[in-house]
């Protein structure tokens, strides 16, 4: 089946694309060239097939042949919409269907390479993007938030690091530093979980959708714990009853680790946290747990007391997040700490035993330079985490930080405009990367988002064993989690690596009042 693509590039606003095939792909390879446009993708005839469109895409097909073996992609780009010199590019690929009945099929004597459709039309839509915005992408035309997984899969058939690299080079146009890190973060990853029970075992996630108060760029399930503080004990009865659905649906299986996340889970006082990990070691076997994180992210949420409960109760890893070490940065982005509290409480942390903290920074926090992220790895330098999360900035117009931001610049209160202010550079991510590095830290754990600033990633360094076992668990999906809490998502992954998922609604009352819901869901998923 022959796929020819023909794309007219104006400006990059809305792209026309004339059957719903790839949406999701072209969308998201267009918005890397044009992080700054409001990118849209809209199916010709559809209710949205209004006005004019700025980018074209036509994906034509022909008459299915069992003699065709062969397919071609052609792209066709402007540069403006007077469409100076147009580019031409081509990329060949043998459809996967065709490929199942001619595998023996050569393509030698031409360019020809072997490749699905699905990527051929990105690699096509790439090429022609390159050429006309003069920029490589550090991660190619890859749009998944897995990249690793790639690497992974191909240590697992038994591939070279030479194999890989040419591979993730030629099929993806991956720059040669991404293709050195997702090896040997695959290879550090295949060291850490080298021990953990994928087919028995199982993992769990206590989510606590508190916080001191809401970080503007934050999407997760978040509630100022002042307004919800009456209801934070029946919360927690909730999270038993679920915790009791466990105890007896996964009696006999291994329980590898435990994540409580949120939110910020150090909203709740010392006795509720005693109270709920208390019930957690009751109920179940955690004679296995390798790993037991709390999230204890935002300073002004720690107390002493607090470490003591976590320290007492068996918690072995918990975050201290900074994002940034500028107090101007924390202000814009609602955060109601400052950077000496940050530090008080990760010296607390230490003194009260604790030798495995995890610290965050965001990269492309608005307004931030390179200067900015140097200084706070240097303060971070000084204080010698464990572990270091470094993201990059993953922000959508219409949230709540875009709004404000929005408001500043039509105040003039931003030095340059909205999207400028929000940033992240290659520069930065080198910074971060060299931070870590004289830190003695390695990056174990890596994975990518939508609209992420600069089109980077977001990548976990960490001691020698000390790397974050959860954080990999969950990026590469290859163990079953169970998670308790509003707004938490359950994965079932088999052992053919099939994936089911159900959700717990992120609403608290909701969830409250529907909690044997919540349950029955877990019930359906793992009978």
């Amino acid at each position: 089946m022959v796929k020819i693509l023909e794309i007219k590039v104006y400006k990059v606003i809305r792209v026309n694309l004339n059957i719903d095939k790839y949406q999701y792909d072209i969308h998201s390879l267009f918005k890397a060239f044009y992080g700054n446009e409001d990118v849209k993708v809209i199916v010709s005839g559809s209710s949205n097939d209004e006005g004019d469109y700025f980018a074209l895409v036509n994906i034509l097909t022909e008459e299915e042949s069992p003699d065709l073996v062969r397919g071609k992609v052609v792209v066709s780009a402007g540069l403006n919409s007077k469409e100076i010199v147009p580019v031409q590019k081509e990329v060949a690929y043998i459809d996967h269907l065709t490929v199942s009945k001619n595998e023996n099929a050569s393509t030698s004597g031409d360019a020809y390479t072997v490749d699905t459709s699905k990527n051929a039309v990105k690699k096509a839509i790439y090429l022609a993007l390159r050429e006309v915005t003069k920029r490589d992408l550090p991660w190619g035309n890859l749009t998944g938030i897995r990249p690793t997984r790639i690497a992974m899969n191909l240590i697992d058939n038994g591939k070279s690091d030479e194999e890989i690299f040419e591979y993730m080079k030629n099929t993806y146009f991956v720059s040669d530093e991404k293709i050195r890190l997702s090896i040997s973060i695959a290879r550090r990853e295949k060291e850490v979980l080298k021990e953990i029970d994928y087919e028995n075992g199982y993992s769990l996630y206590i989510g606590i959708p508190f916080c001191p108060t809401t970080c503007l760029y934050c999407s997760f399930t978040s509630y100022p714990i002042g307004a919800y503080s009456k209801i934070v004990d029946d919360y927690i009865s909730c999270l038993e009853k679920e915790i009791d659905y466990v105890a007896e649906n996964f009696e006999g299986k291994t329980l590898d680790t435990i994540y409580i996340g949120g939110g910020t889970p150090t909203t709740l006082e010392p006795h509720q946290l005693e109270r709920l990990i208390g019930y957690l070691q009751d109920k179940l076997d955690t004679s296995h747990v390798k790993e037991f994180t709390v999230e204890s992210g935002r300073p002004d949420s720690i107390t002493r007391e607090k470490l003591k409960t976590m320290k007492k109760m068996g918690v072995t890893r918990i975050s201290v997040n900074p994002q940034t070490m500028r107090d101007e940065t924390l202000r814009l982005i609602g955060r109601r700490h400052t950077v000496a509290q940050l530090i008080d409480s990760f010296h607390m942390a230490r003194e009260e035993g604790f030798d495995n903290i995890n610290m965050d920074i965001i990269l492309g926090l608005p307004g931030e330079t390179a200067e900015d992220v140097a200084y706070t790895m240097s303060e971070i330098k000084k204080l010698d985490p464990d572990d270091l999360t470094v993201h990059s900035l993953a922000i959508k117009r219409g949230s709540r930080l875009a709004e404000v931001l929005h408001e500043k610049e039509l105040k003039g209160e931003l030095k340059v405009p909205i999207l400028e202010s929000i940033n992240n550079t290659e520069e930065m991510m080198n910074i971060a990367s060299r931070g870590a590095a004289e830190l003695s830290l390695e990056p174990y754990y890596l994975y990518r988002q939508k609209n992420i600033s600069g089109n980077f990633e977001n990548t976990g360094y960490a001691r020698k064993g000390k790397a974050g076992i959860y954080n990999i668990l969950i990026n590469e999906e290859v163990q079953s989690i169970v998670a308790l809490g509003a707004g938490t998502v359950t994965k079932r992954v088999y052992g053919n690596g099939r994936i089911e998922r159900c959700d717990n609604v992120k609403d608290i009352k909701m969830y409250m009042e529907n909690i044997q819901e919540m349950i029955d869901r877990k019930n359906i998923l793992f009978k």
